[in-house]
């Protein structure tokens, strides 16, 4: 392998806490109500750091999504790679209360990362009739 450095600047930009096979689950309630996304990544993957590279190229794009952020570098917690099937890295999984709603797979830029999300808002508002964080009217 390349030995490719690991960029962790978008893990603290964007606030994602690390999640390991023990912590996930636990660590995906703390999200609460809102729609989490777990980034599931490796060492060495060039493809992630392009990924982060572009992430960090345009920040304020990526918050306006109000997701809360979590990662997962697979070849470390391999127990994940084989829960959620992964076959390649990077890819996002999107949670709401624990379930889990969709994925995306390689990064093919902003708008594809948004239409995945925008995906996962309705499947919740499907069944909930309401999108994550919003409170019912008084």
């Amino acid at each position: 392998m390349a030995n490719i450095p690991v960029d962790a600047t978008a893990f603290s930009v964007f606030d994602m806490k690390e999640l390991s096979a023990e912590s996930f689950d636990a660590g995906l309630a703390e999200a609460g109500d809102e729609l989490a996304v777990v980034f599931f990544w490796g060492l060495d993957c060039f493809n992630c750091e392009i990924a982060k590279k572009a992430m960090l190229a345009q920040p304020e794009a990526i918050r306006a999504l109000g997701l809360r952020w979590f990662h997962s570098n697979v070849y470390e917690h391999r127990d994940l790679g084989r829960r959620f099937m992964l076959h390649g890295v990077p890819t996002w999984f999107f949670f709401h209360r624990g379930k889990r709603l969709g994925r995306a797979t390689g990064w093919h830029g902003l708008g594809q990362f948004q239409a995945a999300v925008a995906a996962a808002r309705q499947k919740i508002q499907a069944v909930s009739g309401k999108t994550p964080g919003e409170t019912p009217a008084d």
